[in-house]
This record gives structure tokens, sequence and C-alpha cells, in this order.
């Protein structure tokens, strides 16, 4: 089984608007029904959900804040018959169980990928590479100011209010990083999984708050300067899908020229601000089938 890494960019969406248009409007989860219905195992006493499609070597799909799978459907179509195609829910997203005693100590990167390779392994997924890739990219030290003090101010009390009440990553960042209006129906489905204010949103909160500013955490920190590291000397293929304006990472930036540096690098770009797979899921889902049958 060959392994290569994929990567889009970016890591998380900023409170920032754009003008929406019509750019990309995609079929419903009605005409992909076995793209968006759902399996369950039970990791470490909780029940996470996953879409698994076909057969053969596995492709597998992660998401980030505040989605699920679904952000997935419209790019696995073209993908089908190339492998045994999976996308996980993260723990306490998507239609993955909540955990016990949540709190400002929960859904932390180290428990994101505790559960998420046991998933895998419960799956018979054996080779895998390391989560969260695209802070092995772009940590934030090369954000734009602003952004870097969003941040700040989401690591400060006020996240509580922003986010475990007001629900502000689904509600404003998320269609605010689609060039395209989505749908009622897409948000209600992104919303679905936090429509509870409290604790049942505490996942997208934990985790603006684990992207490492000034060294901190310093486990996550740590981990993000070494898949960088790796990132830059593994002979491993990799597939670099930007977005156009993009948000994090720009043309000429520090990180764009550092994502250019990785050796055994395609790079493509498509319309996005931050979740391509909303406004570019036909484009992205070409690119990874051409850059697989390379």
């Amino acid at each position: 089984m060959s392994v290569r890494c994929l990567f889009t960019v970016c890591f998380i969406a900023y409170l920032v608007s754009y003008p929406h248009s019509t750019h990309a409007a995609r079929a419903t989860d009605e005409t992909l029904p076995h793209f968006v219905t759902k399996k369950f195992t039970t990791i470490a006493g909780k029940r996470m959900a996953y879409v698994e499609v076909g057969g053969g070597d596995p492709i597998v799909f992660l998401h980030g804040n505040p989605t699920s799978s679904y952000l997935w459907r419209n790019i696995m179509l073209h993908l089908e018959r190339r492998g045994r195609l999976i996308a996980p829910d993260l723990i306490g997203m998507g239609d993955s169980e909540k955990l016990d005693f949540s709190g400002p100590n929960r859904y932390t990167v180290l428990e994101h990928s505790n559960y998420l390779y046991q998933l895998l392994e419960a799956l018979g997924v054996k080779q895998t590479l390391p989560w969260l890739s695209t802070t092995g990219v772009q940590r934030s030290d090369t954000f734009p100011s602003g952004i870097t003090d969003f941040f700040n101010q989401i690591r400060s009390p006020a996240g509580e209010e922003l986010i475990i009440n007001q629900n502000v990553f689904v509600e404003k960042v998320l269609p605010d990083a689609v060039i395209r209006e989505l749908t009622a129906k897409e948000l209600d489905e992104y919303r679905r999984p936090f429509l509870n204010a409290g604790e049942d949103r505490r996942p997208t909160l934990t985790f603006p708050r684990q992207l490492p500013i000034d060294g901190v955490p310093a486990d996550v920190s740590a981990f993000v300067e070494t898949y960088s590291q790796w990132l830059q000397t593994s002979s491993i293929p990799k597939l670099f899908i930007r977005g156009e304006p993009g948000l994090l990472i720009t043309n000429g930036s520090e990180a764009f020229q550092v994502a250019r540096s990785f050796p055994e690098l395609t790079e493509i770009s498509v319309p996005g601000i931050h979740y391509l797979q909303e406004d570019s899921p036909d484009e992205i889902g070409m690119a990874i089938a051409n850059w697989l049958s390379a």
C-alpha cells in the first residue's frame, strides 16, 4: 500500500466577511446518500461515526473545526472505486458521541488523536500519517497580526461567550469562510451537533485554543515543529491544495514559501477562502484522483 500526504489550507478560519457568490453550487446529500450515511463503532466507551464507501487501499478524509465528515461528501464521489473511502467524525463532532466530564481540558489535539487512531486501527487502517497536517504547514507566527489577535481573544475568557454561548464558529466563521452561500440545509447539518449551548460546543472552542501561539500549548507546538521538519524532508508524495483568495496562506507569504519547499510536492489552487471543500469539491476531487494516478 502506497502512502501519500494530502493537505488543504487553511487550518482554521478567521472572523472576516467576504462577499458570497453562486460559485460551485453543489448537489445536496439527497443525491449522494452513500456519502453521508454513517456507520458506528465504539472506541474507549464512546460511539464514533464514520462514512465508509468501497474497498481496497484506504483513503482517509479528515475534517476540522467546526465541521464533520459531511464536508467531504461532494469530493468522495470523484474517488469512488479508487479505494476504501473513510471519512470519520472526530470525537464530539458530527455524529460521534460527546465526551463525559467535558470542560477546558477536553477535546485536545492529543485526545482527538487518541480516539482517531484507535478508530482507524479498529477499521483495519494500519499505515497512517500524522494527524493535523495543516498545522505542520503553518504556525501562528506566520499569521497576519489580526488573525493572531482573534485567536488570542478566543483563548481569553471571552472565548467562552463567543463559542459556548454564541456558537460563533458555526454561525459566523463557517459561512463567512465560504465564497458561495451555504444552503439552509447545509448550515442545519453543520449546526446539528452543536445546537445545545454549553459543553456540547466545547470541541469548537478547544480546537482554536490548541493552535500554538508563542509556544503554547507546548505539546502541540512541539508536534507542529516535528511535523514541519518531517514534511520538509519526507520523500512521500504530497498534494498541496490552496485556496484563492485564501485566508492564512496567501501568495508570497512566508507559509506559502515554506509549503512550496516540500519535496515531492504537487500544487494546485482552487477557488476558496478556508473551507475549500464547500467551494471547489469537483476541482479538489478530480485533482486528488489525478494525483493518485500519477
